[in-house]
């Protein structure tokens, strides 16, 4: 039976009856669907047993956006898991940033560009409550989805970096039929909305070919960003073909590469990327 606990006391007091077992970790911000329990899956595969963490993280959200409406959902949250996680941790802001915190953890290299061209607060803001929420648990594995590709390359960085000996995994995106990539913020969507969104992985998928094709890479970016404006996105913050290991900016497909693009339908942002 899941135990759902709101403290870091709490959570290593459950961790503890467990060791010496293998433990699994999948942080989450909740609103939890498909994707995240494929997370889940996945953890089981390399672990005993899997934590899940739910806490919607102040620290990643600017002013502005949209912290406030993150839908907050923890009885279906818990619903969706059913037994599949042994642990929950839910704690509040208090608990993860109690009065004095004065504490931000930075991750350069993998965190440059893309997304902090656009969101400068994210990165520090999601590696300094990744690492709280690892070293609370000290899992032996911890799971990432490849949606938020950037996200897992710097989680990936942050665990090598501080030579913490746990093993990030990364799981492949979990998709509607129509391909859109599913996010708790497609829930924000509206039917004529929703239908614009699905043309982001076909857009996507397009520009890759572009770049086999013809190897001009900044031709399938620019391509792909003005077939996104005409498909009814209401912004476009990028489209980038950068190298998988490290998202340096490449000229030629000489080795792995991934595409990576945001977008707004709306108001809705989007982000979506695909193996090349």
């Amino acid at each position: 039976m899941t135990q759902v606990v709101t403290t870091v006391a709490e959570l290593r007091a459950a961790l503890a009856l467990l060791k010496p077992a293998r433990i699994g970790m999948v942080p989450t911000m909740g609103a939890l669907h498909d994707g995240h329990v494929s997370l889940v899956t996945e953890a089981k595969k390399h672990a005993d047993h899997v934590v899940v963490s739910i806490f919607v993280n102040p620290t990643q959200f600017a002013p502005g956006e949209d912290f406030d409406a993150y839908p907050r959902t923890l009885d279906a949250d818990l619903k969706k898991l059913g037994n599949a996680a042994a642990i929950v941790f839910t704690p509040n802001a208090r608990e993860m940033y109690p009065e004095g915190f004065a504490t931000t953890v930075t991750v350069r290299g993998p965190s440059t560009g893309l997304e902090s061209d656009f969101r400068p607060h994210f990165f520090a803001g999601v590696a300094t409550v990744v690492a709280k929420l690892l070293i609370a648990a000290l899992p032996d594995i911890a799971v990432f989805g490849e949606k938020d590709y950037q996200q897992l390359l710097v989680v990936k960085r942050l665990v090598r970096d501080l030579d913490l000996s746990i093993q990030i995994i990364g799981a492949p995106t979990l998709r509607e039929a129509d391909g859109l990539a599913l996010s708790s913020r497609n829930a924000y969507l509206g039917p004529d909305e929703r239908r614009i969104a699905a043309s982001l992985n076909l857009i996507l998928k397009d520009a890759i070919a572009a770049a086999r094709s013809n190897g001009s890479l900044r031709a399938a970016e620019a391509a792909a960003i003005e077939a996104l404006w005409k498909a009814g996105f209401s912004h476009v913050d990028y489209v980038a073909i950068r190298d998988a290991e490290n998202l340096d900016h490449i000229t030629a497909l000489e080795r792995p590469a991934r595409i990576l693009a945001a977008a707004k339908v709306g108001k809705t942002r989007l982000i979506d990327n695909m193996a090349i």
